[in-house]
C-alpha cells in the first residue's frame, strides 16, 4: 500500500481548504501536519521543503508540491477531475479561475479588524457578478455539473465556495434554486459525503487560528 499523502499547513482553512476538498473529492486519503510556530516554519524553509518558502505543502507520490493552484491541478489530473479533452480542460480551468476570483476574498475576512467593507464588496459586487454566470452555465450544460457529464475540479471548488457564501451570508442562495440543487448533488457524492462526514473540513477561523498564523508569519 502506498503512503498516505501529507498536507502541511496551519490548523485552519486558509489556502489549504480547497486542497482538502479536492483530496476528499478524489478519494485520496491524507494526513496533516500543522504549522504551529515560527520556528517550525523556519525549519521547513531551512531544510528546503518549501520551494517558495511558504505553505501549503503537499507530499504525494514522492513529490513535495507547493503553490496551492499547482497542488489543486495535480490532484485534479491524478484523479481525472480535469475533463475529457483539451476543450473541456480549458473550460474547466476558466471556471476554476472565476471561482477563485471571488472565493479567495473570504480568506481575508478573519484577519481584518473591521471586515465590513470587504463583506459588502463580496455581497454587493462579487456575488451578483459571478453567481448568475455559474447558474446559467449549470442550466445550459444540463448534466448537473459545470462541464461535461462528470465531476471536475471546477465543481469541487464552486461547491466549497457556495458553502462559504451560505456561511457568511445566510439565505443568500434562496433565489438560486439551481445552485442549491448543485450544492446538494455534490454533497451527496460518495467521496464528498465521506469527506464532510469525517470532519476534515475545518471550522471557521477563530482568534487562535488568526493569532497562530500571524505569529508564524512574523506579523506580530
Amino acid at each position: 500500500m502506498s503512503e498516505k499523502a501529507r498536507l502541511t499547513y496551519f490548523n485552519g482553512r486558509g489556502r489549504a481548504e480547497s486542497i482538502r476538498f479536492m483530496l476528499g473529492a478524489a478519494g485520496i486519503e491524507f494526513e496533516e501536519t500543522f504549522v504551529e510556530t515560527k520556528e517550525q516554519l523556519d525549519g521547513m524553509r531551512a531544510r528546503g521543503d518549501l520551494l517558495f518558502l511558504q505553505v501549503p505543502l503537499l507530499e504525494i507520490d514522492g513529490l513535495k508540491i507547493v503553490q496551492s493552484a499547482a497542488i489543486l491541478r495535480y490532484i485534479a489530473r491524478k484523479a481525472s477531475l480535469f475533463g475529457q479533452d483539451d476543450k473541456e480542460y480549458a473550460r474547466i480551468d476558466m471556471l476554476v479561475e472565476g471561482v477563485r476570483d471571488f472565493a479567495l476574498k473570504f480568506l481575508a475576512i478573519p484577519f481584518m479588524s473591521d471586515p465590513t467593507a470587504l463583506r459588502s464588496q463580496i455581497r454587493d459586487n462579487d456575488l451578483p457578478r459571478y453567481l448568475p454566470i455559474y447558474d446559467k452555465i449549470l442550466q445550459d450544460n444540463g448534466t448537473g455539473f459545470l462541464v461535461g457529464g462528470a465531476l471536475s475540479i471546477a465543481d469541487v471548488l464552486f461547491f466549497e465556495a457556495l458553502l462559504s457564501v451560505e456561511e457568511v451570508f445566510p439565505g443568500y442562495l434562496k433565489d438560486f434554486p439551481n445552485l442549491q440543487a448543485f450544492r446538494d448533488r455534490v454533497a451527496a457524492l460518495p467521496n464528498m459525503a465521506k469527506f464532510m462526514s469525517e470532519g476534515q473540513r475545518k471550522p471557521p477561523a477563530d482568534e487562535v487560528y488568526v493569532d497562530t498564523v500571524d505569529k508564524c508569519l512574523g506579523r506580530k
